[in-house]
C-alpha cells in the first residue's frame, strides 16, 4: 500500500498534469541507434526514425556492431536516400569480445549534437512526433530524459507476461525517478546530453561488466534535479515482445546480470516492495483458510486490490495499457517468484560477465 500510494500514485498524478513549455527551444538532436544483424529491423523501422517531424535539425548515428548479416549493405541503401543518416561499422573479430558499450561510445563519440536520443534497431517510434517529445524533456536545464519503450500487444500468455512485466517495472523507475530517486533507464528510449557522458567519462566506473549501458550509466550520473520524465503516447518507442517464455527468461537474466550492482537504497526499497508483496498474498491466503478472522481478511485484500488498480488503471490509460489490469492481478503474486529466481541465475552469469 505505501509504494502505491506514495511512489506509483505520484506518477499517475504526473502523467495526468504534463504540460508543455510554450517558450522551448528545440534542440539539433543526435537519435543514437546501436544494431548487430538487424538488417530487417532496419529495413522496417529505421526510415520511420528518419521520417519524424521535428522543428529542429537532427541526424540519425548507426552503429552496426559487427554484424554478420546484410545490414551495412540496408544502411548504405538508405544513406543515398536519407541524407542526415550516417554509419559506422565495428568489424568482426572472434578474439575481442565486447557488448553494446563500445558501439554506444562510438556514436557518441561520431554524435554532431550535444542532445543525444537512444533507441533500439528494433523499435520504432509510437508517432512521427517522438523526437520533438523527447526532446521537451530538457526544458528547464535538464541532463537526462526518461522515456517509456512498451511492447507490442500480441496473442498468447508470453506476450502478456512481458508487456505486464515491462509495465510494472516503468511505474517502479519513472515513479521513483520522479520521488528523486533515479535508478535506470531503458536503452531503447531515454536521452541525455553528451558532456554529461564525456564528464562521466562514458562507461568507465562499470566498463567490466558487458550490460548497464543505461540501467548503470544512469545510477551514475542522474541526480534529483537532473533528471525528466517524459511518457505521453506520442514519446514511446514500440518492441515485438517475446515469442515465447524462453525468450523471455534470456532476455530478463541478461537485464537482471546489472541490478547487484545498483545502489544500495535503491536495491532495498525495490527488495522491501517485492518481499512485502509476496508476504502479503502468502500470510493473506493462508490466513482466509485458518484464521477465525477471514472475512476481516478478505475486506484487507479486497482494499489492497482496490487501490492497486485504481492507481494502475490511473497510469495505464496514459500507456494505453488498460487490458493489463485485470490479468495483472493474477500476476501480482507470480512475477516476483519468476524475477526472484531468475535473479539467483543472473548473479552466478554476472561474474562470467567481464572483460577477458
Amino acid at each position: 500500500m505505501f509504494y502505491y500510494l506514495f511512489f506509483y500514485n505520484w506518477l499517475g498524478l504526473f502523467l495526468s498534469r504534463q504540460k508543455k513549455d510554450s517558450n522551448f527551444s528545440y534542440p539539433p538532436i543526435s537519435v543514437i541507434i546501436c544494431a548487430k544483424n538487424e538488417s530487417q529491423n532496419l529495413k522496417q523501422f529505421l526510415p520511420e526514425v528518419l521520417e519524424q517531424d521535428y522543428p529542429a535539425s537532427f541526424e540519425v548515428i548507426v552503429v552496426n556492431d559487427a554484424s554478420e548479416d546484410d545490414s551495412e549493405l540496408v544502411l548504405a541503401q538508405l544513406r543515398e536516400e536519407y541524407a542526415h543518416l550516417y554509419y559506422t561499422n565495428i568489424p568482426y573479430d572472434k578474439q575481442f569480445r565486447h557488448g553494446k558499450k563500445l558501439a554506444v561510445t562510438l556514436g557518441v563519440k561520431a554524435a554532431k549534437n550535444e542532445h543525444l536520443l537512444f533507441t533500439d534497431a528494433d523499435c520504432k517510434p509510437a508517432t512521427k512526433y517522438w523526437i520533438k517529445n523527447m526532446a521537451e524533456g530538457f526544458s528547464s536545464g535538464k541532463d537526462i530524459v526518461l522515456g517509456y519503450g512498451p511492447y507490442a500487444k500480441g496473442k498468447g500468455f508470453a506476450n502478456f507476461w512481458h508487456r505486464y512485466d515491462t509495465f510494472h517495472i516503468a511505474i517502479q523507475y519513472l515513479s521513483f525517478a520522479l520521488k528523486g530517486l533515479p535508478y535506470m533507464g531503458v536503452g531503447r528510449n531515454m536521452a541525455y546530453k553528451k558532456s554529461l557522458f564525456e564528464k562521466n567519462q562514458g562507461f568507465k566506473k562499470h566498463q567490466h561488466i558487458l550490460s548497464g549501458d543505461d540501467d548503470l550509466f544512469i545510477r551514475d550520473v542522474a541526480t534529483k534535479d537532473n533528471i525528466a520524465v517524459v511518457a505521453n503516447a506520442d514519446s514511446f518507442t514500440l518492441s515485438t515482445a517475446a515469442k515465447n517464455m524462453k525468450e523471455w527468461r534470456r532476455q530478463k537474466s541478461r537485464h537482471l546480470t546489472t541490478s547487484p550492482h545498483y545502489k544500495w537504497k535503491i536495491k532495498l526499497l525495490i527488495g522491501i516492495e517485492v518481499l512485502s508483496r509476496q508476504l502479503f498474498w502468502g500470510i493473506s491466503l493462508i490466513s482466509v483458510f485458518f484464521s477465525t478472522f477471514a472475512i476481516a481478511l478478505i475486506a484487507i485484500i479486497f482494499i489492497k486490490l482496490v487501490t492497486q488498480l485504481l492507481v494502475q488503471r490511473k497510469i495505464a490509460k496514459q500507456f494505453k495499457q488498460t487490458d493489463l489490469l485485470w490479468g495483472g492481478v493474477l500476476l501480482d503474486f507470480m512475477q516476483p517468484l519468476v524475477t526472484g529466481m531468475l535473479l539467483l541465475g543472473a548473479k552466478r552469469q554476472a561474474k562470467k560477465n567481464k572483460w577477458t
